[in-house]
């Protein structure tokens, strides 16, 4: 098709996202046909600003319309399995959010669900979720984006060329994210979110890490290399008593029945190592970092604090409503403001490619086995509860 006519579902801060990301595509080879959300009001906002015609809040109403070939779904994750599985029987192609799914409660389950529902049921029921999108998809033969920027990102990008010229073997893929919190409220307990820190923050370095790997073994032998067994170790790091103790009015993290700490060790077939580290209690701005280690060379990537622009101010209101970067605490003190963050964290990249990929008939790079891989990676370690000594490592087989 020459153009793809796009109705968006969600109407707030990741809609405005990619809104914002489909922009320069709009005309030649985007339509933005209608936009839907719950909240009528939020809905009409919406399409004030983005200059969209259609506005319903009833998602089948939008999947009934012939002049929409997708929908981009930038709502809760509890909705995205449900959601996706609808859009597929319609007929739609689908971009979706990370993560792609989890496990967030069924009937009867004791709450909090962190804490009292079985791990190993709680796998069960994020593979059932992600397998019923899996299936859908292909029975209908439509394509799923999984919105995945840190396979897009230029860093991440640039990775896979020098991985590529090296021609060494990965032996080790480190990968982190930390910052200060989410302030949505719907982080803090299982049921809204279907996991805490790792999955909602982590699917990142989980993705990427899972991405690069796949990519070798795509390069040197023609398949993808899969992980094979998960060791995690989980903590709820502001439900401590440390964290009681200390002053936290900086770090927005309030986990209820959730991790807001992880460390992940991925085995993969053939006998190389990744580590993911993830927390939401760490002040400093985001950081998003990659280092690979191959048999020949070493690599390290910066997704966020990159130094292309430096500022130093005495206090926290000298630059005003200038926008800098994510999850920065104060503009106090020397800074790093992102020239163009959402070109540097792959955004563009990524929309660009979903795109294309469904105007050319093709899989995008981050597509439904990605999503997938990374639900079954994310769904198995354990929330251990808060407890003077230390946690013993859980160890999970995916």
């Amino acid at each position: 098709m020459d153009v793809v006519r796009i109705g968006m579902v969600g109407a707030r801060f990741g809609a405005a996202l990619h809104l914002q990301n489909l922009a320069p595509l709009r005309g030649a080879q985007v339509e933005i046909v209608g936009v839907c959300s719950v909240n009528r009001e939020s809905a009409e906002a919406c399409a004030r600003r983005f200059a969209i015609p259609f506005v319903t809040t009833d998602f089948s109403a939008l999947l009934a319309r012939p002049d929409v070939d997708a929908v981009d779904l930038c709502i809760p994750p509890a909705l995205h399995h449900t959601f996706a599985v609808q859009a597929a029987e319609a007929g739609k192609h689908i971009i979706v959010e990370k993560p792609l799914t989890g496990y967030f409660g069924e009937p009867g389950d004791p709450e909090p669900i962190g804490e009292m529902v079985p791990k190993a049921k709680m796998l069960e029921g994020a593979r059932k979720n992600a397998h019923a999108v899996r299936d859908a998809i292909r029975r209908h033969k439509v394509k799923l984006c999984y919105a995945e920027n840190w396979v897009y990102s230029p860093p991440v990008a640039k990775l896979r060329r020098l991985i590529r010229a090296a021609g060494g073997g990965i032996l080790d893929v480190r990968a982190e994210e930390n910052h200060s919190g989410s302030h949505s409220t719907f982080a803090r307990r299982w049921k809204h979110s279907g996991g805490g820190a790792l999955l909602r923050m982590g699917v990142h370095s989980v993705g990427a890490r899972l991405h690069l790997k796949a990519y070798e073994g795509e390069v040197r032998g023609g398949r993808p290399i899969r992980p094979v067994s998960v060791v995690a170790d989980m903590a709820s790091l502001m439900r401590t008593e440390t964290a009681r103790r200390g002053p936290t009015k900086w770090i927005a993290a309030d986990p209820e029945d959730v991790e807001n700490w992880a460390n992940v060790v991925i085995a993969f077939e053939d006998g190389t190592r990744g580590k993911v580290t993830v927390s939401d209690a760490g002040l400093g701005g985001l950081q998003a970092k990659i280092a690979v280690y191959l048999t020949n060379a070493v690599l390290h990537a910066n997704m966020a604090q990159n130094t292309a622009v430096q500022a130093y101010a005495p206090g926290p209101d000298i630059f005003g409503e200038e926008y800098f970067t994510e999850k920065i605490e104060t503009k106090a003190g020397w800074t790093f403001p992102s020239p163009d963050e959402d070109w540097f964290r792959g955004y563009p990249q990524e929309i660009r490619d979903f795109v294309d990929a469904i105007r050319e008939d093709r899989e995008p790079l981050a597509g439904i086995d990605l999503a997938v891989e990374c639900t079954e990676v994310m769904g198995r370690p354990e929330t251990p509860r808060p407890r003077a000594s230390p946690s013993p490592v859980r160890r999970s087989a995916c």
